[in-house]
């Protein structure tokens, strides 16, 4: 019987992180966590299913073994990685390649496209999104004589913001900030600046100044996001975005509401609230912080609470 599979998220400790992931319920390894892995088959932190008959068993695993759960796909790797992020400090200034560029140069990994929720964020925050130069020349010039401020475009954010960040993109989220992300399953990262700090054991972290160069879009190009707004019975559905690598959406369910969804697999992260899950007549709660996949074939089931959930697909 198809039933949803709910996971146990990986932490990663980050030189910028906190403690502001304690508010979903975690247990955190350090007070310097800064990613929450929350669905992940992506093999520096995959996630594993805790509840049914795949209990026990990590997400990339059941990737390959069960394909049926996903639709038969034909991609080798589970395609999408979603995350929670606590910039308790400004992260680094940094730039993601594309598909093409990562499978000739990161020994065929995934590019990464990847998209913001701002969950929430101190009073006038912003952050990096984009830069000023006109052409290439003047993107290393400026990199160079290290005019941050005139080279890069800062944005101000507040929470219920949604950011699509296509890579090419240089970005940086800053201080004060707490994001849902969801990503194509990639780990490359190029570091552009990194405001010259140093590790616990006083070395400056490593810059990836060629490669970020050979991918940075220049001039930079906003991408379009307008999010479509859908008034249910007790449930609004934000469409933020139907990119070439994931769709992603908000369900504010008020109440209950109905859902039918066969074709495509989903990825759920309880951002907001609690509530409960009924399919073919099973009931399954869940409450902020969990992450939950709905697999293919699911069909009719129904959402009872008060929660908001990000939901996305391939």
């Amino acid at each position: 019987m198809v039933q949803p599979l709910f996971l146990k998220p990986v932490f990663k400790e980050r030189i910028w992180g906190g403690t502001a992931l304690k508010e979903f319920g975690y247990h955190l390894p350090s007070d310097k966590t800064g990613e929450c892995w929350a669905i992940s088959a992506h093999p520096n932190g995959p996630s594993e299913i805790v509840n049914g008959p795949f209990a026990g068993k990590t997400l990339d695993k059941l990737w390959k073994e069960n394909p049926e759960l996903f639709g038969n796909p034909e991609g080798a790797v589970f395609p999408l990685l979603t995350k929670i992020l606590d910039a308790n400090m400004d992260l680094s200034v940094q730039v993601h390649p594309d598909d093409t560029y990562a499978m000739a140069n990161e020994n065929g990994e995934l590019g990464k496209t990847e998209c913001w929720y701002i969950i929430d964020c101190k009073d006038d925050a912003d952050m990096i999104f984009g830069h000023n130069a006109k052409t290439k020349e003047e993107l290393v010039e400026q990199i160079e004589e290290g005019n941050w401020n005139e080279l890069l475009r800062r944005v101000k954010i507040k929470p219920g913001d949604f950011f699509y960040v296509p890579s090419g993109t240089i970005h940086a989220l800053c201080e004060g900030t707490l994001v849902l992300e969801t990503q194509q399953s990639s780990d490359t990262t190029y570091r552009v600046y990194d405001y010259d700090r140093k590790d616990d054991q006083g070395n400056l972290r490593d810059l990836h100044l060629d490669k970020a160069i050979d991918v940075t879009t220049v001039p930079h190009k906003d991408a379009e996001s307008t999010p479509g707004i859908e008034e249910k019975e007790d449930v609004e559905i934000t469409t933020f975005t139907k990119s070439d690598f994931f769709s992603v959406y908000k369900w504010n369910v008020k109440g209950s509401a109905a859902f039918n969804f066969s074709e495509k697999y989903l990825l759920m992260s309880v951002i907001k609230g609690q509530g409960s899950l009924i399919h073919n007549g099973e009931t399954y709660s869940f409450e902020k912080g969990n992450h939950v996949i709905l697999p293919v074939g699911m069909g009719d089931f129904e959402i009872n609470g008060e929660c908001e959930v990000i939901v996305s697909h391939p």
